[in-house]
């Protein structure tokens, strides 16, 4: 990569037609910055300590509060940076970095989204069986498989846009190091980093999406033959956070990667949406409806202030 690499660095021009909004922006995404962080630590922090969230369905919850910090940590600081008036470049090995883990935690994350719809279909339609089926062994395999294939996943993309020749110019039309903003600085042909890269996401978008229906649909059946009506209010009630959550996590993802021009400004809005909004709103969904997660930070704020009071 060094070989053929001969920028040092690249500079993020930001977000587009926001040229005199940097204090007020910076001011909103911080806000949206402490509240992501601290959220998902809280639901992270309850799960950890709280013996009655140490289950199949939380442990899931537990990496996807892991992944959102990591997925807004990858561009929200660097966006900050230079919203406050500092230097808006980028190394290229930063650059290379950003662009890696913002495909690897994306893409984990989309496999995550997976397993635990396919976590929630064995709990409805194979209750009895069910701790069976989602063993300690088996959530730990489904787990890594999730982190790997992520993994694999960003190695490739990152390789075929970086093992181009970058000689100049080196003005990333963007707040952050993506695919789309980062080919069209390239010497070489990126014929192929394109189609593989939107072939890439796309695919894996749509085959875990497939499989979030399939999950979905089976589900609804089994809570369509339940004659108890509380019974499937608390189905309902169980699956709900969930649908939510991806419905705000592959929106953005749909719009962004399927669009064949969308406009610079309408690109930006959504992927700060994916990046920062939904990370945040997370641990919302998934403690407002959920009363096994609200009386575990009850208890860990009320654990907290016992502490602090005898101290």
């Amino acid at each position: 990569m060094r070989n053929h690499t001969v920028v040092t660095e690249f500079i993020l021009l930001g977000i587009p037609e926001t040229e005199s909004l940097e204090t007020v922006l910076f001011f909103l995404f911080t806000a949206i910055y402490l509240c992501t962080l601290t959220g998902n630590v809280l639901i992270l922090t309850a799960i950890i300590w709280s013996s009655q969230l140490h289950t199949p369905m939380y442990f899931f919850l537990g990496n996807l509060s892991m992944f959102d910090l990591g997925f807004s940590s990858t561009t929200a600081p660097k966006m900050l940076f230079y919203l406050s008036g500092q230097s808006r470049a980028i190394s290229s090995q930063g650059c290379v970095s950003q662009l890696f883990f913002y495909h690897f935690l994306g893409c984990t994350e989309c496999f995550l989204y997976t397993v635990m719809a396919y976590d929630r279909f064995v709990a409805i339609c194979h209750p009895l069986r069910y701790m069976v089926i989602m063993s300690h062994r088996v959530c730990s395999i489904l787990a890594a498989g999730t982190w790997v294939g992520g993994c694999i996943h960003a190695i490739i993309l990152t390789s075929l846009t970086f093992q181009l020749s970058y000689c100049g110019p080196k003005e990333v039309g963007y707040y952050f190091c993506d695919i789309p903003a980062v080919l069209p600085l390239a010497c070489g042909d990126t014929s192929l980093a394109q189609r593989v890269g939107f072939t890439n996401v796309g695919l894996l978008s749509l085959i875990c999406f497939f499989l979030i229906l399939v999950s979905y649909t089976r589900i609804g059946i089994s809570i369509s033959k339940l004659r108890s009506a509380e019974g499937r209010q608390r189905a309902f009630s169980t699956c709900s956070a969930h649908v939510t959550a991806i419905l705000c996590a592959y929106g953005p993802v749909v719009i962004i990667y399927l669009q064949p021009n969308p406009s610079a400004l309408l690109g930006a809005v959504i992927q700060i949406m994916n990046n920062l909004v939904t990370p945040m709103l997370n641990p919302l969904i998934y403690s407002l409806r959920n009363k096994d997660v609200k009386s575990a930070l009850r208890n860990l704020c009320l654990r907290r202030g016992f502490a602090l009071e005898n101290k």
